[in-house]
């Protein structure tokens, strides 16, 4: 019997959509690994990556483990893959050790991985009503949904080609809207369907008045602040006086009126410091998003991430609370981002020195100005 999460008055969609998401999820993961091999399948050994060989396994242990394995009793049933958990458990495995654990080749890890899928369409068609197994399902698919994303700036990262032959659009927005301010419910309520813990549950917050940007900063406004001394973003270079950036495996000219991407929450705090400026809070973002266009880069908030009051962990309880006070909160989506992870509540998170993701920002008044 599969364990009940503490979230059962959650909505779910109903079954044959979880598993058509569920294949969707699978087939984008595919989509952005199934060009990778030799070297590639294991790659340097850098903190910001994982070795796609491994990264590949790891997500269909996490699918069986929550969907397949787990008992009532929180205690765990046999991988069909002996030896699973000494090599995927993420929150046991060391990230530095990835490199050297005795994987499966690449056609036994997508063999586990098909398995394990197979396993979970028959149950879910055996307990449709289920509302632990459409949650863990749930659970399972945004798993992969972030994954694929992660797979995809690992190619950025390591100049590989676009798999997902992406199309950034520019910003069309100028200057700052007003918002007034006032008390809001900041936060996800449990009609919201599957939400994560840490955007639970939605409470009073208040902010003052303020004016946000309508848009994220872009290329052009970020370069005025590289000309006049600020640090060119990761991806930049000057080329016979040209600027130009590298969009995975091709240096493109620099598009004016593209967001900017691939900067960090340091280099966002000193582009606010140079242009008298200054980041959203999460819940400014937040409270500011239903009159926002965003969702081309993911966008630096000013407030570091932590628990909402009441928190209390989900079953999986590595996802949030391990990072309290370590990271800083992003909010939006990025042009990479699953559609179904879309949504103003969604509370991304990274350590601020982070820079390879799909990054950016967008900026505040001073209360001054």
């Amino acid at each position: 019997m599969l364990a009940e999460p503490r979230i059962s008055e959650a909505r779910m969609p109903e079954p044959a959509r979880l598993e058509s998401d569920l294949l969707d999820a699978r087939a984008r993961a595919i989509r952005v690994t199934d060009d990778l091999e030799g070297e590639r399948l294991l790659g340097p050994q850098l903190a910001i990556v994982n070795p796609p060989l491994w990264e590949i396994g790891h997500v269909s242990w996490f699918q069986e483990r929550w969907c397949l394995r787990l008992r009532a009793d929180g205690s765990l049933g046999d991988s069909i893959l002996p030896g699973a958990d000494a090599l995927y458990d993420s929150s046991a495995v060391a990230h530095d050790t990835r490199w050297g654990l005795p994987l499966p080749d690449l056609n036994a890890t997508r063999a586990y991985g098909e398995r394990v899928l197979e396993l979970v369409r028959e149950r879910l068609a055996r307990e449709p009503e289920r509302t632990a197994l459409k949650y863990f399902v749930r659970l399972a698919t945004f798993h992969e949904d972030m994954h694929a994303e992660a797979f995809h700036y690992t190619r950025q990262t390591l100049g590989y080609s676009d798999r997902l032959d992406s199309q950034t659009a520019d910003e069309n927005g100028r200057g700052d809207i007003e918002i007034p301010g006032g008390k809001f419910m900041l936060g996800a309520s449990p009609s919201d369907g599957f939400v994560f813990d840490n955007e639970k549950w939605a409470h009073e917050a208040e902010v003052a008045p303020f004016r946000i940007a309508l848009s994220a900063v872009t290329n052009e406004e970020y370069l005025s602040f590289v000309e006049q001394g600020g640090a060119a973003p990761r991806y930049w270079k000057k080329e016979a006086g040209a600027w130009l950036q590298r969009r995975f495996d091709r240096w493109l000219p620099l598009a004016p009126r593209e967001p900017v991407r691939h900067v960090s929450w340091h280099e966002a705090q000193a582009y606010c410091a140079w242009a008298k400026r200054r980041l959203p809070t999460e819940a400014e973002w937040e409270c500011a998003a239903p009159r926002l266009a965003y969702g081309r880069v993911w966008e630096w908030t000013d407030t570091a991430f932590g628990p909402y009051p009441g928190f209390a962990a989900d079953p999986y309880k590595e996802y949030s609370q391990p990072w309290f006070g370590t990271h800083k909160v992003l909010r939006g989506a990025s042009f990479s981002t699953a559609a179904r992870l879309r949504c103003n509540t969604f509370r991304n998170f990274y350590t601020p020195e982070r820079g390879d993701i799909f990054s950016g920002f967008r900026t505040c008044a001073l209360s001054s100005n």
